[in-house]
């Protein structure tokens, strides 16, 4: 007989129960243990958060050292030379040519700017003509004028002595009864009229010779032709602007086809040769200013090329609304690449110290009225006061108050206050 499938069969009858889930421990036993573990963690904590704020903080602290030290004002300003030309026109002209460029280096005489020059042209061949015209008249009265006078004297005189031998005949012959009274008085009006000729003729040499008021006319006639000559010339010659001295061209304001004007600048030019440096100093430093100083300065394009200048002038005014001097520096052998109205930057050497004491401007409290700074003493940062001298670069001198070797905690680390530990992360300077 075939088993009911609903029937189980003794295998599956006999088969394990299914495993049942574990029974949770008792709640009693469990939490202690993991409180335990709490407590354990939070005393840990909190014993590490003690032993944090036992100990001292750390600071990098600063150094005090030993060198030669010099004083400077820093000042920024800009390259100037000692004076600019303005280049303009002197006459009317219409603008032909302009065979230079902004920025461009030129030589003395060279040409910058060509006016239209035909019609002051024709006024220059015309007033040489003048003065030829003039010339040839000199020529003339010594060539041809005055032998011609010369020979009329001459000849006058030739005709006055006859006169006077006919006048002298006459008179014998009219006291002889020869003659009448007529014949005597057309003698006397013969020399008289000889006379007469012979004094005309010898005024005209005399105003041609060397010195006579005809020679002298046509001599002041030909200055003064050459005299105008010289002013068409003159005029001729401003249709060519030239550079007056060599230099650097730093401002074009002119093209062709422009209508040049007296008055009007068509370019500027910088002279090569003598530069100035032109700053502006704080007037709290002008006590230490002085003419002679030395100075380093550098282009701020190119601030890796330093050059050496000198004080040359120091403005007696004081600009009131910057509260700044006017401070001008020749420079003895300016570098290529400086140019006109570059920004520089200058360092002025005011005073030297060999071998001075110097501490960091960064550990110093109260530097402007009573300076004072925290020194490490065996691990406790102490309060000292100090005595400063020069300043600069950082640096200041101490008078009195360090000495070379200390170190001083920076004045920033608020933290740190007088008397309490410190524990030093770094030594700077």
């Amino acid at each position: 007989m075939l088993a009911d499938p609903t029937t189980p069969t003794l295998a599956t009858a006999a088969a394990p129960p299914p495993a049942q889930p574990a029974a949770p421990a008792p709640e009693g036993k469990a939490r202690p243990r993991r409180a335990w573990w709490f407590i354990a963690i939070a005393a840990s904590a909190v014993a590490a958060g003690l032993v944090f704020w036992a100990l001292p903080p750390r600071v990098s602290l600063l150094s005090v050292v030993q060198r030669d030290f010099a004083q400077t004002v820093v000042a920024s300003g800009h390259v100037e030379a000692p004076h600019r030309v303005s280049i303009g026109s002197q006459i009317v002209g219409n603008v032909l040519e302009v065979p230079v460029a902004e920025g461009q280096t030129v030589a003395a005489g060279q040409l910058l700017v060509l006016l239209d020059a035909r019609e002051l042209q024709a006024a220059a061949d015309q007033a040489e003509l003048a003065v030829e015209q003039a010339r040839l008249k000199v020529r003339s009265i010594e060539e041809v004028q005055r032998p011609v006078a010369e020979q009329a004297l001459r000849q006058a005189q030739v005709s006055l002595d006859n006169a006077r031998a006919a006048r002298e005949r006459a008179a014998d012959l009219f006291r002889q009864g020869f003659v009448g009274q007529a014949a005597l008085d057309d003698a006397q009006k013969a020399a008289d009229l000889a006379e007469s000729q012979m004094r005309s003729a010898g005024k005209q040499l005399d105003a041609l010779r060397v010195g006579g008021s005809d020679e002298r006319y046509a001599q002041a006639a030909l200055a003064q032709a050459r005299a105008s000559a010289e002013a068409a010339q003159a005029r001729l010659r401003y249709t060519r602007i030239a550079a007056p001295v060599a230099g650097v061209l730093i401002a074009r304001d002119v093209e062709p086809g422009d209508v040049a004007q007296p008055g009007k600048a068509l370019m500027t030019l910088s002279p090569l040769g003598a530069t100035e440096l032109v700053v502006q100093i704080d007037e709290r430093n002008l006590g230490s200013v002085a003419v002679g100083q030395k100075a380093q300065a550098s282009a701020d394009a190119f601030p890796d090329r330093r050059f050496a200048a000198e004080v040359s002038y120091i403005n007696p005014g004081i600009d009131a609304q910057r509260g700044s001097v006017e401070v001008k520096l020749r420079v003895p052998a300016p570098p290529e690449v400086l140019r006109q109205d570059m920004t520089v930057s200058v360092d002025i050497e005011v005073a030297r110290r060999p071998h001075a004491v110097l501490v960091p401007v960064e550990a110093l409290h109260d530097a402007e009225t009573a300076p004072w700074v925290l020194r490490m003493e065996n691990g406790v940062a102490t309060r000292r006061a100090v005595t400063l001298g020069l300043r600069g670069n950082g640096h200041a001198e101490v008078l009195a108050g360090l000495a070379p070797g200390d170190r001083v905690v920076p004045a920033a680390a608020r933290e740190v206050r007088a008397g309490e530990r410190v524990r030093a992360a770094a030594s700077g300077t």
